[in-house]
């Protein structure tokens, strides 16, 4: 910083020159005391530019704070309990252009119009602490002359979050809050009226630099997008910019700007007949006199404004009145060396008039820094140690502890030297042409936030809209379109998904859960299986132990009548294998039923595919006994005789169940049956199953299907056998239900996958059952009780004879 020192020496030492030769009277600009407080305030706007740089029209709110000042230290001096007998004094100056004021800034921290050595150990300056600057610009500018002396500058307006930075501004403190934390207001309102797509309009400066990228580091985690954004200058195309907006479609505008160029853009607004738009004013312009009433004004739309509260100053009015009566009279220099500010022409109602909103923070800037020398002069009981002698660090150390009350309001900074008092009203520019408070937001002690909306009259009667895609309905996602998370199209979420809390993606539901299309939620899947007292499982397990009965009861049958030709005929000792695996098959029918286990899914399958491949291997055997002995015999003899002496039909039924108990123990080894929770078919539903792998028992399929053909062919060979001995057909007829229902449980299956499935598949093991049981065994005990004439020797001899004769013929 000391660096700046060096680059404005050749200033300094023209100013000098003509400050020594200047005749100072006694104007509104100084006031001698015991201890002076430099004043920086811009009474003159002027914008520096090669064709423009001198003073331009006096600014009045700027006027009315450079009298606040003034004020603020004559009410200090009559006072009895701050500085006792101790006279405060100042010097201001008219900052309205950083070229030509730079020897003012040095004037204040000199002495005599010199500027004293560093080594020298008992320093003096001309003031013990500055007030100003309004703008960051200018303070940024300036306050580095202060700083590398430690001198206290003390902004009322400068509120770039830059200045927090105590390494580079150890000296700086201010009475307005930083940038940061009307940003903060800002986004609250937008959140609070749900505007998600604004623009950002700012005074290129540093101001307006730094507030919009604490606007852009505020929003990134919100719903809120920045659609346009454009630095404000002198030369702006404001035509162009509103072109721009209007083509984004952006309804809010947030207005970071100076008072000048708010001025200018809302004159701009106006002319280019701009409608329909929510305009959100910094702090800097929100209380503006002159814009609400400005003509056209109510047509570019709503106003909202985030502003310092009103504080009224008691006796400034009187003050104001009384200064401008004698300033009349002649009373009042209006020159002061090479300050350009004759402001003669500026009335008291002007300035009571003009913008208050800085006027708190210039009263309680000069008020922090007379506590602060009260502390260090060690006053009290009406006196101060006159013997001290207050350097600037010490008031600097002074004010950061200070802590006192100011017209109600406690005065207070923190470690930064940023403020840590008062509240922000939000106001709303209403047709009378008045800045109305319809809200506050409170940052201190506790962060409270409200505006009342029944206040606020809209340009459209309700509350507009900002949004570049419009909300997507529940139960659709939003697909981001462009670079903007507030552009989107809408995708409905399909079944199964949902979205909620995520607005983005389409969630799936949970494996227990489950969604209609477009859905915010998932319900809970309905878990369905087949009890134990459902209807149809308990009819199924009657008709099971009644066929285990009617199996006992034929070998009973059987066994009383075993050396019957009947008996003999269908197979003799074969038939009670056969019943035996037709009862061991049937057990596998209880086993669907009730919640699917690993035993149970086991026990479904094995018992049925196991011991119906002999009950089929029998019916071969059988079968191919019956061509044998009537067709082949003759032809054949000696395959007769070798199929009698080695009792080749337990062979092959032997052979038949070993391959199939191998098969089975094969593919349940690779993909055992196990318990399946079915969730595909019905979405809404979980049908507990059991998961049979259909390629592990590909074989055993396959081995079992080979039997069943086998045998459908020997049986047919035999259909025109004697009818007693014509088991054949009773085989074939068997064979041809079986097909049948396996076909119609097949079709059921592919159509139909619901909960019922288990009882289908029931039924159709247990109609398998059934018909062998009651096509090839029950006609037989017909005959053995109802017709006993029939079941002889003599009556079989002779259906064989006749066969003989027929065949001869």
């Amino acid at each position: 910083m000391a660096h700046l020192f060096v680059i404005h020496l050749f200033l300094l030492g023209c100013f000098l020159h003509d400050f020594a030769e200047c005749n100072v009277k006694v104007s509104e600009f100084r006031l001698d005391g015991d201890y002076l407080i430099g004043g920086l305030f811009d009474i003159h706007h002027v914008v520096e530019t090669p064709y423009r740089n001198r003073p331009e029209a006096t600014t009045c709110s700027s006027y009315m704070r450079f009298n606040v000042m003034r004020f603020s230290i004559e009410e200090i001096n009559n006072s009895t309990v701050l500085l006792p007998n101790v006279t405060l004094g100042y010097e201001i100056f008219d900052h309205c252009s950083v070229t030509q004021n730079f020897p003012n800034l040095f004037n204040l921290i000199s002495v005599n119009g010199l500027i004293q050595p560093k080594n020298i150990s008992s320093r003096s300056f001309n003031v013990i602490a500055v007030v100003g600057t309004l703008t960051s610009t200018d303070t940024l500018t300036a306050a580095p002359i202060f700083m590398m002396e430690l001198v206290p500058m003390i902004s009322y307006g400068a509120s770039s979050s830059v200045l927090s930075e105590k390494r580079n501004y150890p000296s700086f403190l201010r009475t307005v809050h930083p940038n940061k934390d009307v940003i903060e207001v800002v986004v609250k309102i937008l959140l609070h009226f749900n505007w998600r797509w604004v623009s950002f309009l700012y005074t290129d400066d540093d101001y307006g630099k730094d507030a919009l990228a604490l606007f852009i580091d505020k929003i990134k985690d919100t719903e809120i997008c920045l659609a346009y954004t454009k630095g404000l200058t002198v030369d702006t195309e404001y035509p162009q910019i509103i072109r721009h907006i209007d083509s984004q479609r952006v309804n809010v505008i947030i207005a970071f700007a100076l008072e000048w160029t708010a001025e200018d853009l809302i004159k701009a607004a106006i002319k280019r007949n701009v409608t329909n738009k929510v305009w959100i004013a910094g702090d800097t312009w929100s209380l503006h006199k002159q814009l609400p009433k400005e003509k056209g004004i109510k047509n570019i739309g709503t106003i909202l404004g985030v502003a310092e509260p009103l504080m009224t100053i008691p006796g400034f009015s009187d003050f104001i009145h009384s200064f401008k009566a004698n300033s009349q009279n002649g009373n009042a220099n209006p020159h002061f060396c090479n300050q350009n500010c004759n402001c003669s022409d500026v009335s008291a109602e002007d300035i009571i008039n003009a913008d208050p909103s800085s006027n708190f923070p210039v009263y309680s800037a000069v008020y922090a820094v007379a506590h602060a020398l009260h502390t260090v002069l060690q006053c009290g009981a009406g006196s101060c140690n006159r013997s001290i002698k207050p350097q600037p660090h010490m008031v600097l150390a002074a004010l950061k502890k200070s802590k006192f009350v100011l017209l109600n309001r406690s005065v207070m900074f923190d470690e930064n030297g940023d403020p840590e008092f008062g509240p922000y009203s939000i106001v709303f520019w209403n047709h009378s042409g008045e800045a109305e408070v319809v809200g506050f937001s409170d940052l201190y002690p506790s962060v409270q936030f409200y505006i009342n909306d029944t206040k606020i009259h809209w340009h459209s009667d309700k509350v507009p809209v900002s949004l570049c895609s419009q909300t997507c309905p529940g139960g659709y996602a939003m697909n981001q379109e462009g670079i903007h998370h507030c552009c989107f199209s809408c995708t409905i979420c399909p079944n199964g998904t949902y979205v909620n809390r995520n607005p983005h993606d389409c969630i799936n539901c949970k494996e227990n859960e489950w969604s209609e299309e477009g859905s915010t939620s998932c319900n809970q899947r309905l878990v369905e299986f087949i009890p134990f007292t459902n209807i149809g499982a308990m009819l199924i397990m009657v008709c099971t132990l009644l066929f285990l009965g009617l199996g006992i009861a034929v070998s009973v049958l059987f066994a009383i009548n075993y050396n019957t030709p009947v008996v003999k005929s269908a197979g003799g000792p074969m038939c009670f294998l056969i019943l035996v695996c037709l009862s061991l098959c049937s057990v596998g029918v209880f086993f669907y039923f009730d919640k699917p286990t690993t035993a149970s899914c086991v026990l479904r399958f094995l018992p049925f595919l196991l011991f119906f491949t002999v009950c089929l291997a029998c019916f071969v055997v059988r079968s191919f006994q019956i061509i044998c002995i009537f067709k082949i015999a003759a032809k054949f003899p000696k395959l007769l005789s070798w199929w009698v002496k080695y009792n080749g039909q337990w062979f092959i039924i032997s052979v038949a169940f070993v391959t199939q108990g191998i098969l089975l123990i094969i593919g349940y080894a690779v993909a055992p049956p196990k318990p399946l929770k079915n969730i595909f078919f019905q979405h809404d539903r979980i049908i507990l199953d059991c998961d049979f792998n259909q390629n592990a028992l590909f074989g055993s399929m396959v081995f079992l299907s080979s039997l069943c053909i086998l045998c459908f062919i020997f049986s047919y060979m035999g259909k025109d056998l004697p009818k007693n001995y014509n088991e054949a057909k009773a085989i074939t007829f068997c064979l041809l239900l079986l097909i049948l229902t396996w076909v119609v449980f097949a079709t059921t299956w592919i159509l139909y996958r619901g909960k019922y499935i288990p009882l289908f598949n029931a039924l159709a093991v247990l109609s398998s059952l059934y018909s062998l049981l009651l096509w090839y065994f029950l006609p037989k005990c017909y005959i053995i009780i109802f017709q006993p004439n029939k079941n002889t020797q003599q009556h079989f001899q002779g259906l064989i004879q006749n066969y003989t004769k027929t065949v001869s013929q």
